[in-house]
């Protein structure tokens, strides 16, 4: 039985775009938990407006007066828990239904693989655009919303895996023994499948922050908690991007950009070390 490790196989070597992930992920998740702390002011304490960066506020002030710094770095937390909220709820939902369609087969394979259709033939951005513009939800709802309609693509995954996992022989041995199935998915299918379940995650969490940072630009959230969206939102709004205001639209900008690319790279070679563990067998 293959168990992985943390960030992969037991015993892979990481290569160094997965470690250029690690750190750059490992950062901005330190700076996010200790936003409180390094903060070099009150997100809602107002100074003279428009300031560029100096040494006093190295990423200067919006039309508010506010440190762009500090709203920066509390804004992270909103933006990083959305997408991670989102990711574990759709990979939670997708992997239950991809084990039990792969495990199973037979009719609760194609009722689950159904429903898993009808999903993925919802137009899910227009709909989560849709519900935000009439419940104005709060970023927990937007996370909740793609949660909920994000996980027939991770489903699909699990399932193939499942089904390729099911037919091995310690998983027939444990079928002769008698063990009960749903001993035999928890102990044998699902830690064979997290390998593959592990990279999906990280690209369901970069998905839901382009897609939670879309949504904020568009004015659709709540506009008293600022994410790094509802910041380019505000700085497109009030007239930053009109008068160069750089230093109130950039920083947001190139955070989420390092932040999914931090995930992808991940992402990326934690496939590439399954693919060559295949062709080992």
């Amino acid at each position: 039985m293959v168990i992985p490790g943390p960030f992969g196989r037991a015993g892979a070597v990481a290569s160094p775009m997965r470690w250029i992930g690690v750190l750059l992920l490992t950062g901005f998740l330190a700076a996010a938990i200790l936003a409180p702390v390094i903060s070099p002011a009150d997100p809602r304490a107002r100074f003279d407006p428009y300031q560029p960066p100096s040494w006093s506020r190295p990423l200067g002030t919006n039309d508010m007066g506010n440190d762009l710094l500090s709203e920066l770095l509390h804004g992270s937390r909103i933006s990083i828990s959305v997408g991670f909220g989102a990711a574990l709820l759709a990979t939670l939902l997708g992997t239950m239904v991809g084990l039990v369609a792969g495990y199973y087969r037979g009719w609760a394979d194609e009722v689950l693989m159904g429903l898993t259709d009808v999903v993925l033939m919802i137009p899910q951005i227009p709909l989560i655009i849709t519900l935000a513009a009439f419940l104005r939800p709060s970023f927990w709802m937007i996370a909740l919303l793609m949660g909920l309609l994000w996980w027939p693509s991770m489903a699909r995954v699990v399932r193939s895996r499942a089904i390729q996992v099911r037919e091995m022989s310690f998983v027939e041995a444990a079928r002769c023994l008698g063990f009960p199935h749903r001993h035999i998915i928890l102990t044998d299918v699902l830690p064979n499948t997290v390998h593959v379940i592990l990279p999906k995650f990280m690209l369901t969490v970069a998905s839901a922050m382009i897609a939670e940072a879309s949504i904020s630009f568009l004015g659709l959230v709540d506009p008293t908690a600022r994410s790094w969206g509802t910041t380019i939102s505000f700085a497109f709004a009030r007239g930053g991007f009109i008068n160069g205001y750089w230093w109130w639209y950039l920083p947001p900008g190139i955070c989420i950009t390092l932040f999914v690319l931090s995930l992808v790279l991940m992402s990326m070679d934690l496939e590439k070390e399954e693919v060559h563990a295949g062709m080992k067998g």
